[in-house]
């Protein structure tokens, strides 16, 4: 593999080459030289494209493909190849799947499947067996086969002693624990945020202190025990002050936030689509601006798509009874680009890699080449022409973005969309 890059403005605040326009020669897998306009010495192939920019390769902390057992959604080969084209080199694989991914065999199963794509894919493996929140799951077995995290997908965990053991049983082998937030007593059968849209439209409501309450606990559980503990896709204004709050004090917690939640509002449901219908649901737009406030001041760590294939079946039905979830690789990149600036985009789009212990370089010479080529100009409406995804239960269709997506360059290959 021989490639040259050229005329690609580089940002990547570590890198040393950052908001510089250069030429990039990668040769098997590595980035051999970075200038202007270098020779082409080695035949290589040469790759130049429109307002071509560069990053380190994003990584995207929550994404569900279904297989195994839901190929009907998602395979895991269509899956990595839509990262691919969306902007992704690496993607945490959550545990949804059927069987549920709760032991070493169904890791080793994944990571099988996964081998040799340009997208390299990280599994999280289920908190509990099944992820019924009953008994404790595999954990160190799984984390020798490879898992990154362990968590239960949009399932919060009501059994607070078993929170805390598995938050002091990881530390042995500096395990990272996920723990959604939801108190399923107070959702109760909650389909959409509590509050002035779902009170007219007529749907149960889903108030945010179902969210706020748990993550309240689960940070005073982690001040007991130490260790690490990963909060995903928060969702509301206090959420983003109680894990400032808990930063403040020294313990050892990271968030996420989903695109949807800083793009979207609850507004959406007015037409009783069930595009709309996640988990947590859409909130306010009070709640949108603080998390973007949020991820403005640090607070929220990394941004993810929580991509989530659902089949047709199961979305095109009454709002009560859909499922939750949308998905979001191939819009997540244009859609926050019409919320954020650049370089916030790309740095909680990368950020993520630390706190799951994924290998990390910036953009320079002799590290591995680990790229995301984009262009940040142009606007666009996102269409089902721009899904990659099996299923197109997508919350972003007739939405206006911004940039675009090339590819990537990872693991000794190129992937343009």
């Amino acid at each position: 593999m021989k490639i040259i890059i050229r005329g690609a403005k580089i940002i990547d605040s570590k890198s040393p080459f950052h908001n510089k326009t250069l030429d990039i020669l990668i040769v098997d897998g590595f980035i051999k030289k970075i200038g202007a306009s270098l020779p082409n010495s080695e035949n290589a192939e040469e790759i130049k494209l429109d307002n071509l920019h560069v990053s380190q390769g994003w990584f995207d902390s929550s994404v569900s493909l279904g297989e195994p057992g839901y190929e009907d959604r998602e395979t895991i080969e269509n899956g990595l190849n839509t990262a691919s084209k969306s902007g992704f080199t690496a993607i945490a694989l959550q545990p949804n799947s059927f069987p549920i991914i709760d032991n070493q065999s169904q890791v080793n199963f994944v990571l099988n499947k996964a081998h040799e794509f340009a997208t390299q894919l990280f599994p999280i493996g289920a908190l509990t067996k099944e992820s019924q929140g009953n008994d404790m799951a595999e954990l160190y077995d799984m984390k020798k086969a490879g898992a990154v995290a362990f968590g239960d997908y949009n399932k919060s965990l009501d059994n607070a002693n078993l929170l805390k053991i598995a938050l002091q049983y990881v530390q042995d082998f500096d395990g990272l624990v996920i723990a959604f937030a939801q108190d399923d007593k107070i959702k109760g059968n909650g389909v959409a945020n509590e509050g002035i849209v779902s009170t007219r439209l007529g749907l149960k409501g889903i108030p945010n202190l179902a969210e706020e309450l748990q993550i309240a606990r689960n940070l005073f559980l982690l001040e007991y025990t130490g260790g690490k503990l990963h909060i995903p896709t928060i969702s509301t204004a206090k959420s983003v002050q109680l894990i400032k709050d808990a930063k403040d004090k020294g313990l050892n917690v990271t968030c996420s936030v989903a695109v949807h939640h800083l793009v979207l509002t609850d507004a959406t449901l007015e037409e009783f689509d069930t595009r709309y219908k996640v988990s947590p649901p859409l909130r306010t737009e009070t709640d949108r601006k603080a998390l973007l406030k949020g991820i403005k001041d640090g607070t929220i760590d990394m941004i993810t798509s929580d991509h989530n294939p659902i089949d047709i079946e199961h979305k095109k039905m009454e709002f009560d009874t859909a499922k939750n979830g949308t998905i979001g690789m191939e819009s997540a990149f244009g859609a926050l680009m019409t919320v954020l600036p650049l370089e916030t985009i790309i740095e909680k789009l990368t950020a993520g890699k630390s706190t799951f212990g994924i290998e990390s370089d910036p953009i320079a010479e002799g590290v591995k080449a680990n790229i995301t080529l984009f262009n940040p100009e142009g606007k666009s409406i996102f269409t089902k022409s721009n899904i990659f995804s099996k299923s197109k239960n997508s919350a972003f269709l007739g939405l206006e973005i911004k940039g675009k997506v090339y590819g990537i360059v990872n693991q000794k290959k190129i992937i343009l969309a």
